[in-house]
């Protein structure tokens, strides 16, 4: 059995495209993309998300074992992996979108960075926002994550296509697309995810403190 494993964030229709083109040559697609992001794949905790035919899945699962704790089988067909990738990817740019905001909104009241987040990761409004990506890269200052904003627009694209295509409302998430879209159209596209924080910032006429 030859196969072609996916790992990358394209959507269903490009994947089924290519299983299409694939099957005409013998070649079985396995959709299986990755989340966690640079950090992730350095430590070896990523996320993995398969579909595929489970001789095929069972096949490659030894290796795709090894590329981090979790592995979830999300169907057996090429594209479902897709979509939970998708649910996965528009959650995370939601939470650092609002993360972002509700942050700026605090320090600019006169509370300390540090003590919000030591307060938020211990309540309800914990996410992986608050969770990774401030306490690395924002309150740092260095806004190095690891990731460009386009590739996280992208994302942001495709799940709001998927969203439209099932015809499920997702005004939440349009929303938070529009807070990216803005700042990409100020410049952002190669900086790292989260400078989404600056931009907000320059719109407040304020600067968070960095605090690490």
């Amino acid at each position: 059995m030859k196969l072609l494993v996916n790992t990358c964030t394209v959507g269903v229709p490009f994947v089924q495209e290519i299983e299409r083109a694939m099957a005409a040559r013998g070649v079985t697609v396995v959709d299986c993309p990755i989340s966690g992001g640079p950090p992730g794949a350095r430590a070896g905790t990523l996320s993995v998300m398969v579909s595929g035919d489970p001789a095929a899945v069972e096949r490659i699962r030894p290796m795709i074992s090894l590329w981090g704790r979790t592995l979830t089988v999300a169907g057996d067909k090429p594209g479902a992996a897709q979509v939970l990738k998708l649910t996965n990817n528009i959650l995370s740019a939601v939470a650092l979108a609002a993360t972002a905001e509700a942050f700026v909104m605090g320090a600019k009241g006169g509370l300390d960075p540090e003590v919000m987040l030591a307060a938020i990761n211990a309540g309800s409004g914990r996410n992986s926002a608050t969770g990774d990506k401030f306490p690395r890269a924002v309150l740092t200052r260095s806004f190095d994550y690891g990731a460009e904003m386009h590739i996280l627009m992208k994302d942001i694209d495709l799940a709001m296509d998927q969203g439209e295509d099932l015809g499920v409302p997702m005004l939440v998430c349009q929303a938070a697309r529009l807070v990216f879209k803005h700042a990409m159209f100020k410049g952002a596209a190669k900086e790292d995810l989260t400078a989404i924080v600056k931009y907000i910032e320059r719109d407040a006429g304020f600067e968070m403190p960095k605090t690490r």
